[in-house]
């Protein structure tokens, strides 16, 4: 069962993903806040496993709060909520840890989608999405980390790949790997930069001047 978190400050929006998660048998709606504040009080208290968070809301943004959510031990997956494609709070929310973002109106079932390949360790969105997200918001990138020269060269050139926003079968069908290599390089990668999912390997490349 993946325990959710719903938080947002529009009573009847939080009442229809209620019902939606609700419906499904593997999903269990464990909490709803209605401000930041709020959440982060409820996530402690808890122990979600995923989270839906609103971007804006009164008291304390979601931005804040999910910044204080991931300070916590073992925090659960965030996924931001917002209206808008390229929204720059988004980013900064990418930035801190969050796993990805939905957009408020997604059809129902790529919601419940994505609560799931959250849960499961991946990114909620599309990396393409993502790097489109980060492109639009570029700033002057850093100074490349010393752990980036560990990765060996078929490493580098998966990297390269998935920052690009392809998935493991197109990486698999364009090095002639198998998928489950790709996924064995990818896991060594992110392990190799201390990152948690694609999307932050996407950050990554972008915030370092490597996409």
């Amino acid at each position: 069962m993946i325990r959710v978190v719903l938080v947002d400050d529009q009573a009847l929006f939080r009442a229809g993903i209620r019902m939606l998660v609700a419906s499904q048998p593997d999903l269990d709606v464990v909490g709803e806040a209605g401000d930041g504040r709020e959440a982060v009080a409820l996530v402690r208290s808890v122990r979600p496993d995923v989270v839906l968070m609103d971007i804006r809301m009164p008291v304390m943004d979601g931005l804040t709060a999910t910044a204080e959510i991931l300070a916590q031990p073992d925090p659960p997956r965030i996924v931001m909520l917002t209206t808008f494609d390229l929204d720059e709070a988004a980013a900064r929310a990418i930035r801190q840890g969050a796993s990805g973002f939905l957009l408020k109106d997604a059809d129902p079932e790529f919601l419940l989608a994505a609560i799931r390949t959250v849960h499961a360790g991946s990114s909620v969105i599309a990396a393409s999405a993502t790097r489109e997200l980060f492109q639009h918001f570029a700033e002057a990138p850093q100074p490349v980390p010393a752990e980036f020269s560990t990765l060996t060269d078929r490493e580098r050139e998966i990297f390269a790949l998935a920052a690009r926003g392809l998935s493991n079968s197109e990486i698999a069908a364009r090095e002639y790997l198998s998928e489950a290599t790709v996924k064995t390089h990818i896991s060594r990668i992110l392990a190799k930069l201390a990152l948690r999912d694609r999307v932050q390997l996407v950050v990554f490349a972008f915030e370092h001047g490597l996409a």
